[in-house]
């Protein structure tokens, strides 16, 4: 009877399981004027997301960073914190991936300051979202030199940002959840 209820309860943990997104590399590096975060990841997306993408849905890509300084009487003091949003859409039209990444969400009406770019397939845009480079997440003047100070970076699907019906549709469904993180501890030599 105790093994049914250890199954039972697997299955359940399973079902609501999140496909990760494995951080595979994190750089954290001070540069003349900023710190910035140089990223790699590597996950795949479920066939139900790659169906909705194929049928004009777009899907926004969430990456954050949080930079802190350690205090050992307190929690860590947050100095900055940055977000990059990317909005992933397909041009059944032209059978062409196009990628919009801005520091503020994307909303429907209006794509407001983004750097848009197209891509063939979706190999290349994926490779995009997958590829973080010298992203400027702080400057250097917030930046104590004695103090230590670590990154919090976090990446996710931001299923808030699909239309109604699939934000309700994608409850309890783990197709629809894409996440990882990672801490790094600020390196002292500059970038090159």
């Amino acid at each position: 009877m105790w093994c049914l209820g250890a199954l039972l309860w697997l299955a359940c943990g399973l079902a609501h399981a999140q496909a990760t997104a494995d951080v595979t590399q994190l750089r954290v590096e001070r540069a003349e004027d900023a710190i910035q975060v140089s990223a790699q990841l590597q996950f795949e997306m479920s066939p139900a997301v790659e169906d909705a993408l194929l049928k004009g849905i777009p899907m926004v890509f969430v990456a954050e960073a949080d930079v802190l300084r350690e205090r050992w009487y307190w929690y860590d003091k947050k100095l900055a914190t940055t977000t990059r949003h990317m909005r992933l859409s397909y041009r059944p039209l032209t059978r062409r991936w196009r990628l919009h990444t801005s520091p503020t969400p994307i909303g429907n009406t209006g794509l407001g300051v983004t750097l848009g770019q197209n891509f063939e397939t979706l190999g290349e845009a994926m490779g995009a979202i997958q590829r973080i480079s010298r992203w400027k997440v702080a400057e250097a003047a917030d930046i104590e030199p004695d103090a230590r100070h670590n990154v919090d970076f976090r990446f996710y699907m931001d299923v808030a940002q699909l239309p109604r019906p699939f934000q309700i549709g994608t409850v309890g469904q783990p197709d629809w959840r894409i996440a990882g993180s990672r801490n790094q501890r600020l390196i002292a030599e500059s970038a090159p």
